[in-house]
């Protein structure tokens, strides 16, 4: 493989299954396993979020208990940024400011350890389902 081709595979978005180390927050240090951090990384950040949601009133006519899909990128700095959310019609029409409250929620997370792939930081992209449910 050329230099150049290292460099051009190393400026692109790894997921996670390519990476050596999954991003993660200080409090998974103690996690032995790279499934345990993940699970630690990914558990860490849906409590945050919901934390954050729960702290919102949000006032619906109907039950919500359904799952909002969020597409995640971790800078090879460890800066968080939101790619896409999915979410279901019932969602979108009685939570139209849905998307936002989860931005929002974002603000205050702890720092961010970026994703390691050959001993170097990289940029990762994943995808993070979080259950709501509001009645």
């Amino acid at each position: 493989m050329y230099s150049e081709d290292i460099l051009k595979e190393d400026l692109q978005t790894f997921n996670w299954n390519e990476v050596d180390e999954y991003p993660t927050f200080a409090v998974c240090d103690n996690a032995s396993t790279k499934a345990e951090r993940k699970d630690c990384f990914e558990t860490t950040l849906t409590t945050f979020i919901l934390s954050q949601l729960a702290n919102e009133t949000i006032i619906v006519t109907k039950d919500i208990n359904d799952t909002i899909t969020i597409t995640f990128q971790i800078s090879e700095k460890g800066k968080l940024s939101v790619i896409d959310i999915k979410s279901s019609d019932l969602i979108k029409e009685q939570i139209p400011e849905m998307d936002a409250l989860l931005i929002e929620s974002l603000k205050d997370l702890p720092k961010i350890f970026p994703a390691i792939k050959r001993s170097q930081q990289v940029k990762t992209e994943f995808k993070l389902p979080v259950v709501i449910y509001v009645n």
